[in-house]
């Protein structure tokens, strides 16, 4: 088949999956891969850092990049466990919390991602971090190696490395068990998987949907030694919004005993904040290759054709920025991640600026497997903007953390609100992507502050978000 021919080809059968009319033979296979704790920052393509990461930088040159992608918050400490509800179920952030204990009687009444393409008549795949409050063995027809929230800590990976003191913690050495528990790194166990489910999918007519979650980047962030080498930790360049504290880190939810931010010493220091980002960045490098190793086996299922392939994380982490080390905080870096499309009629080489939420993945998939979207299912569909148009699918972002924290972006501003201090933060981040220069103060900002608060409190309303910020920051209502 020439390449016209093919290009043809490729169109016809995803306008052909778009409206239904193909059979579950013909239907178009969804590989989604899933990061935790992976900022959006750190995707070498996007040269913020000095990352390597040339299977995303691929995916991104074959496919189009989703540049701001938003995690909706947290009801919980454990910011995956929302995150991952919301986008298995469909819900938003409080709908989500709602079902949250009884996601399991969810799944079981089909009202759940997998089991949605399961009546489409999908072969259904999962390896890696769950976290979820349902089975996942009965949530998909074939899931190996199912792990839990993390991989374990040791009192030696936390309050380091002090300074002028020796690390008793090595990222390398397989005693301090974590992602080496078991003999192999868990990255590369998940590939394993993703791989045999590949070559097992190859041999069969029904289309598949493979969940491939990594548990890396999270803590304890560990990586063979020569990925370390990679990134000298003397060279590691210090975050511009480096803040030895934050100086509203209790008030937010974010104190010294959070476990997030136990992992480094009080106040931050530099060389503490580099060696972490030493760490985060050679275990993404590393889970880098382990993407490589599936994406290949895609290409040599002969399956790739007819797959479209969704990445992102659940949630970024700041690990230095702002003072903070966590992902229970309204900054970019904790809320925005990755998020590349690639697959039949996907412009190539493109990024899409849209503001979106990574949980909009659900309802897209459903769209490509001919699912009515169902009435619960709260997110949107993608497919309208990967088809090229312009509109907006939210006119504003919406973010909460427990009853601490609010945000919201709007026209190229983010407004965060922490109600137990009283405080107001207002960024530019068009302007200022690193959130360093704080314009709540300006009197000229105030007109735009209530503008964003009246659309807030819309919001709110919308997400059956009971918090009460109107009597703590009148100063954001006209009289």
């Amino acid at each position: 088949m020439n390449q016209s021919v093919r290009q043809l080809f490729v169109v016809v059968v995803a306008v052909l999956a778009f409206s239904g009319r193909l059979s579950a033979a013909e239907k178009p296979n969804i590989l989604f891969i899933f990061a935790d704790d992976q900022c959006f920052q750190t995707q070498g393509h996007l040269g913020l850092n000095k990352i390597a990461t040339p299977h995303l930088d691929q995916l991104a040159k074959d496919g189009l990049n989703f540049s701001r992608a938003y995690n909706m918050g947290s009801w919980s400490g454990a910011v995956c466990v929302a995150s991952r509800t919301m986008l298995n179920t469909g819900r938003f952030i409080w709908s989500a919390n709602a079902i949250y204990k009884d996601t399991e009687k969810e799944r079981q009444a089909g009202r759940f991602w997998s089991e949605y393409l399961k009546q489409a008549g999908y072969d259904t795949y999962m390896t890696g971090k769950w976290h979820v409050r349902a089975d996942a063995k009965k949530a998909f027809d074939f899931a190996t190696n199912v792990r839990g929230g993390m991989p374990n800590q040791t009192p030696q990976g936390y309050n380091r490395p002090l300074p002028n003191e020796p690390d008793p913690w090595d990222p390398a050495d397989p005693k301090f068990e974590g992602f080496w528990k078991g003999g192999k790194h868990w990255s590369e166990v998940v590939a394993d998987d993703a791989v045999g489910f590949l070559k097992q999918a190859s041999q069969d007519d029904d289309p598949f949907f493979m969940y491939i979650a990594f548990n890396a980047p999270h803590d304890p962030r560990q990586a063979p030694q020569s990925y370390l080498d990679r990134y000298p930790a003397g060279k590691m360049k210090l975050p511009v919004n480096f803040l030895s504290e934050y100086p509203f880190k209790v008030e937010m939810g974010c104190p010294p005993s959070l476990r997030d931010e136990r992992l480094a010493p009080f106040p931050r220091t530099p060389e503490a904040v580099r060696i972490h980002r030493q760490e985060y960045y050679a275990i993404i490098t590393h889970m880098d290759d382990q993407i490589g190793r599936v994406l290949q086996a895609l290409k040599d299922s002969g399956k790739s054709e007819m797959t479209y392939i969704f990445f992102t994380a659940d949630h970024g982490l700041a690990v230095g920025q702002h003072g903070l080390f966590g992902k229970q905080n309204m900054y970019d870096h904790s809320v925005r991640v990755p998020f590349l499309v690639v697959g039949p009629g996907v412009a190539a080489g493109e990024s899409q600026e849209q503001e979106i939420y990574l949980q909009d993945i659900m309802p897209t998939t459903l769209e490509l497997a001919g699912i009515d979207q169902p009435s619960h299912v709260e997110f949107k569909s993608l497919m309208p903007l990967i088809e090229g148009s312009d509109e907006k699918p939210y006119d504003a972002i919406y973010g909460a953390y427990l009853q601490k924290q609010r945000m919201i972006t709007l026209d190229g501003y983010k407004l965060i609100m922490y109600p137990e201090a009283q405080a107001i933060r207002l960024y530019h981040v068009q302007d200022d992507p690193d959130e360093t220069v704080d314009l709540a103060e300006q009197p000229e900002q105030l007109p735009r502050m209530k503008r964003m608060f009246e659309r807030f409190l819309r919001l709110q309303d919308e997400m059956d978000d009971d918090l009460d910020v109107k009597s703590v920051f009148p100063q954001l209502q006209d009289a």
